[in-house]
C-alpha cells in the first residue's frame, strides 16, 4: 500500500516538474513576458497612433462644408429639437432658440440664462468654433449647462453646420471646394511657407452654437 502512494506521489510530481518546465518554454517562443504590438493593427481605433508615431489626419472641416449635405444637416438638427427650436422668433426652451445663430456673438440670444463659461468666450460663432462646441461641448466651455456629449462624425458636424447655416436671414459664406491641382501645378507649399490666397477666393468664416 505504501507503495502504491508512493508511486502516485512519483507521479505527481514528475507532472509538475514537466508542465512548469513546458510553461517556461512557451513562454521564451511566444514572448509572453515581453507583449509586442502587431506590425499592423487588425482595425483601426480612432486616436491611436500608428507604429510609426502618426495619427491619421482628420479631414478639415473646411473640407467638409463645401461639399456638406444640407438636408442630412436638417436630419441630424433632430437630436437637437429637444432642447432647442430654430425657427424664426422661436421660443427659449431648455436650450436657446437657434434661428440666426450662425455668425452671432457668443450668448446673443435674448432671454435666455446662458452659463458663465459661454458668457465669457468672446467673439462670434463661426464655422470653426461651432465645430469645437459640437466636437464636445464640455471641452469648448468648462462649466457648460448643455448636456449632450457632442457628434463624434465630423461629417455630421458639417452637415448640420450647413444646415443651420441656411435657418438665417444673413448666411454665412461657406469654403469653396478645393480646385484640383492641374498636371505639372506645384504641390502644397513647403513646410514653414504660406500659400498666397488666389484673387477673389472667399474667407473661410466660422460659425456657432448655443447651449
Amino acid at each position: 500500500m505504501q507503495d502504491n502512494k508512493n508511486t502516485i506521489a512519483g507521479w505527481a510530481l514528475a507532472g509538475a516538474i514537466a508542465a512548469l518546465g513546458l510553461s517556461i518554454i512557451s513562454g521564451k517562443v511566444f514572448h509572453a513576458d515581453k507583449p509586442e504590438r502587431p506590425e499592423q493593427l487588425g482595425f483601426v481605433i480612432e486616436g491611436v497612433v500608428s507604429s510609426e508615431g502618426e495619427a491619421e489626419a482628420e479631414v478639415p472641416i473646411a473640407t467638409l462644408l463645401a461639399s456638406a449635405d444640407v438636408a442630412q444637416g436638417e436630419k441630424v438638427f433632430a437630436k437637437c429639437s429637444s432642447c432647442h427650436s430654430i425657427n424664426s422668433g422661436g421660443a427659449n426652451g431648455i436650450g436657446p432658440n437657434l434661428y440666426g445663430i450662425m455668425g452671432a456673438p457668443h450668448a446673443a440670444v435674448a432671454g435666455f440664462a446662458y452659463s458663465d463659461a459661454l458668457k465669457s468666450k468672446s467673439g462670434p460663432w463661426t464655422f470653426d468654433e461651432m465645430n469645437a462646441w459640437l466636437t464636445s461641448p464640455r471641452a469648448y466651455a468648462e462649466g457648460t449647462k448643455m448636456s449632450f456629449a457632442g457628434l463624434g462624425k465630423p461629417e455630421d458636424r458639417a452637415n448640420l453646420m450647413a444646415w443651420m447655416n441656411t435657418q438665417t436671414s444673413s448666411p454665412l459664406a461657406l469654403p469653396a471646394a478645393p480646385a484640383p491641382a492641374a498636371e505639372g501645378e506645384a504641390g502644397p507649399a513647403a513646410e514653414g511657407e504660406t500659400a498666397p490666397a488666389a484673387e477673389g477666393e472667399a474667407e473661410a468664416v466660422a460659425a456657432p452654437v448655443v447651449g
